[in-house]
């Protein structure tokens, strides 16, 4: 049986938004491509043709920007060099592109197809079907092998573990470096949550959204605020932190995946707040990182943290079940009740659709961070006030999600197509 073979910095990668399928992703394609090119001096143009999710919102998602911005400018245009192709049948992956490089006279010198899998990953496809993994990020070298939270905590209670301990293990670098690194990776996650607090105006495109974090925060700030009606001030931070990520990753700033740029908003923002108030140390915040990264990557195993394969429960339900995870642990909550608050978060996004209005990661996206990180903070609340024993495992929800994001119709599957997305462009609406 397949194993959980990802690192903690597959999940974790500073990039810039507003999509890591959409805009990291092709980033990294086009850079595979032009290190395949090599010098080749014969090569005069380069071609893309975006399929399926691409093909569909590539342009609200910055797909044709992103490759302009790795692809030579004197071989690739992407005002005309672009083929959007949103219904191709028979792809080995919703988020498909090829690239396909000319000679003078129009003879194809290469052409590869990649995948975009979520959270920026790619593999190419190969002829023959196969496909081949882009191991940019450290591979890790799994000292226990496993393929189910079932598995983690047999481990778990037979060496007296804790599931941070086994992602660790997992890790090629030391464990000095590892910690080195996700510090790292915090303080971008938390720079850009002051970004976002601090920065006011309009969100890019045509939608008109007005940021609303530094209000948000603002307000936090005040006492005696009485337009929220929740006034738990831990809930509020949450709130606005949330709100800050997401509108920098709609904005295309610099975002940290978790698992994905639509959804880096939920985690950072439950662990911003909890240490902000609680006073968790960047340690304790790196044990969790470590323990999501576990979460995710059972989900990457079994299902899928792509939208474009799953809905938004692949990236905001997944988002909430790292973070709530990740927060029984800091907490120093068993095992048994880390299992338990990941299954909880998830098993209450089953069925999320992906539909962002425009194609842009703006409406419903933005949002539905702030209401994922708030669930994952309720579900390690409702894991660690109990024995972490329940009926539901999360293993069955993973299972449950990958079943619904296979019978789940593809206009509601980052197309633009469906949902929200669909009612605000056509204008329809229920009349009372």
């Amino acid at each position: 049986m397949a194993t959980v073979q990802t690192s903690v910095f597959d999940i974790f990668k500073i990039g810039v938004g507003p999509s890591s399928s959409h805009t990291m992703g092709p980033m990294r394609a086009a850079q595979l491509f032009i290190n395949a090119l090599g010098k080749n001096n014969a090569i005069k143009h380069i071609r893309a043709r975006l399929h399926g999710s691409l093909g569909a919102t590539g342009r609200g998602h910055a797909t044709d920007r992103a490759l302009q911005r790795v692809l030579p400018e004197q071989l690739f245009n992407s005002d005309t060099d672009i083929e959007w192709l949103p219904d191709s049948q028979d792809l080995p992956h919703p988020n498909t592109l090829d690239l396909i490089a000319e000679d003078v006279n129009g003879t194809v010198l290469l052409e590869q197809r990649y995948v975009s899998v979520g959270g920026g990953l790619v593999e190419q496809v190969m002829p023959d079907g196969t496909r081949v993994r882009d191991c940019q990020f450290v591979p890790a070298r799994p000292v226990h092998h496993v393929s189910s939270a079932a598995e983690i905590l047999t481990i778990c209670k037979a060496h007296q573990l804790k599931w941070s301990d086994i992602q660790l293990s997992n890790e090629a670098l030391t464990h000095e470096e590892v910690f080195a690194k996700l510090n790292e990776i915090w303080k971008t996650m938390r720079d850009c949550i002051q970004r976002g607090i601090s920065t006011e105006g309009q969100l890019p495109g045509p939608l008109g959204v007005r940021r609303r974090a530094p209000e948000a925060y603002r307000r936090l700030l005040k006492d005696g605020d009485n337009r929220a009606p929740l006034r738990d001030p831990l809930e509020l931070r949450i709130h606005a932190y949330a709100l800050a990520v997401n509108e920098e990753n709609a904005a295309g700033g610099v975002v940290v995946t978790a698992p994905t740029n639509g959804a880096a908003g939920v985690l950072p923002a439950a662990y911003a707040a909890c240490q902000d108030i609680h006073g968790l140390t960047d340690e304790q915040i790196a044990r969790g990182l470590l323990t999501a990264s576990l979460i995710a990557g059972l989900i990457k195993l079994h299902a899928s943290l792509s939208g474009a394969e799953m809905g938004c429960q692949g990236e905001v339900g997944s988002a909430a079940a790292m973070a709530a995870g990740g927060l029984v642990e800091m907490f120093g909550g068993t095992p048994e009740q880390v299992e338990m608050a990941a299954e909880i978060a998830l098993e209450h996004h089953l069925g999320m659709t992906c539909d962002p209005v425009g194609g842009l990661v703006q409406i419903p996206c933005i949002e539905r961070n702030v209401m994922g990180a708030v669930k994952a903070l309720h579900a390690a609340t409702m894991a660690m006030r109990s024995e972490g024993t329940h009926l539901v495992s999360l293993d069955r929800a993973i299972f449950a999600m990958r079943d619904i994001g296979r019978d789940m119709h593809t206009r509601y599957k980052e197309t633009a197509q469906g949902g929200l997305a669909k009612v605000m462009v056509d204008g329809s609406h229920v009349r009372c």
